[in-house]
């Protein structure tokens, strides 16, 4: 790897003049010595996407000898305050890994290049027009798609084989998933989940088996503080009787795989997104497999399709063109797409796709197969949601962690949520 790669970003303007000297890492607009062009890119992953990403990176770096790429990591919990601190100062990365829920609240904020203007070094016409306009907001190109995901149950294959529990088929309903974490429980002496309670995005899967949506088109909420009463009631139940993890173990959670009460050998099973559940074989050398997600009771899909990450410029980055190279290069390079596998994601190139999905080995055939399995079953994904819910997700996360010490019921905490959910979508 080019000796230039960094752990962490500068934070300020004479920190990055010092990082530029001592240590190659240079702010928007620098070059290194030889006129070459400096990028900063950042995302957020576990070590098997940091290791795929950085060999790529080697190799566009090889392909565009006049520019070098700074590369930075971390768990999303950190990644995301991180990238707020910086959008906030000003210095946002060159290229960054953006979530779904962090396009509005960037490109409504000027963090974020209108990319169509950068159509002669990026290409976008073998992307699902579809999923392509999820990268938009008021018409505007701010990010493109690297990938499509779902959620998943990912498990412990030996341990739930040796519990004698029955394996999940190709569909189960929530009451049904939560006997079988019950079941998991009895046998293995440690709990069937990670409890679900405090993920946003289990609630959604929730709420759109019931027929629901966590937010309206409009850009308010979609649900009433009865449903979240009724989740939380739910999930608060289930971890009263060991079914799912513990709140001591639940509050430790980063969204890192690493501190998932599976990755750490607490639990049987944990409810992820499929491209990060790749993480999981380092910590279960045994074997990971992935089920669906739970239906409603009526069979009802909630889980969707859905852009797994993007990839976004900064609107104040000094080198726009290498920069929508780099974009262009993760996207639609065929050899970049045989080292990424599905660590993000299927890939949305369909021509990639088509050529790269035969080629897939180990868990990135697990994760095509996968989802696979469920073409045709899942209904449409919602739109971005607004920009207030980033900030949101750690409210959900809080509100819940008063349920699970007993300082709050699952009623007060979904009404108390309710409130500042809605105040936190009028600011």
């Amino acid at each position: 790897m080019p000796g230039h790669r960094t752990k962490g970003f500068c934070a300020s303007a004479a920190a990055l003049a010092l990082c530029a000297v001592l240590a190659g890492c240079s702010g928007p607009g620098e070059t290194v010595g030889g006129g070459k062009v400096v990028l900063r890119y950042t995302w957020w992953g576990n070590p098997d996407r940091a290791e795929r990403t950085e060999q790529a990176v080697a190799l566009f770096e090889k392909q565009h000898p006049n520019i070098d790429v700074t590369t930075s990591f971390s768990g999303y919990d950190a990644y995301k305050q991180k990238l707020a601190t910086q959008a906030a100062g000003g210095d946002a990365p060159d290229v960054m890994q953006l979530d779904y829920r962090q396009i509005d609240q960037y490109a409504s904020g000027g963090v974020l290049l209108d990319l169509a203007k950068q159509k002669s070094a990026l290409r976008t016409s073998e992307i699902d027009q579809g999923l392509l306009g999820t990268g938009r907001v008021d018409d505007v190109q701010y990010a493109i798609p690297q990938g499509r995901g779902t959620e998943t149950v990912a498990y412990d294959v030996e341990t739930w084989k040796k519990s004698g529990v029955p394996l999940p088929g190709e569909s189960w309903t929530w009451s049904q998933w939560a006997d079988t974490m019950r079941a998991l429980a009895k046998k293995t002496g440690k709990p069937g989940a990670t409890d679900p309670g405090q993920s946003e995005d289990a609630f959604e899967v929730w709420l759109r088996g019931q027929g629901k949506a966590l937010y309206t088109e409009d850009g308010g909420l979609g649900f009433t503080p009865g449903d979240l009463t009724r989740w939380w009631t739910f999930t608060d139940k289930l971890r009263r009787e060991g079914a799912v993890s513990p709140a001591e173990q639940t509050t430790q959670l980063d969204g890192s795989v690493e501190n998932t009460p599976l990755g750490r050998g607490k639990s049987v099973t944990d409810a992820n997104w499929d491209a990060p559940a790749s993480g999981f074989l380092a910590l279960v050398p045994t074997g990971v497999a992935l089920a669906p997600m739970p239906s409603g009771e009526d069979g009802t899909p909630g889980q969707y399709f859905k852009p797994s990450m993007f990839l976004g410029v900064s609107a104040n980055t000094g080198h726009p063109k290498e920069a929508a190279q780099l974009v262009d290069f993760m996207i639609n390079d065929r050899q970049a797409a045989k080292i990424l596998g599905a660590s993000r994601g299927i890939p949305v190139n369909e021509t990639i796709r088509d050529a790269v999905g035969p080629e897939l080995k180990d868990f990135d055939r697990t994760i095509a197969d996968f989802q696979t399995s469920l073409d045709g079953k899942l209904k449409d994904p919602p739109q971005a949601p607004p920009s207030g819910d980033n900030a949101l997700q750690s409210t959900f996360q809080r509100d819940y962690d008063q349920v699970s010490y007993a300082r709050m019921s699952p009623r007060e905490a979904a009404e108390n949520y309710v409130t500042e959910a809605k105040a936190e979508l009028r600011s």
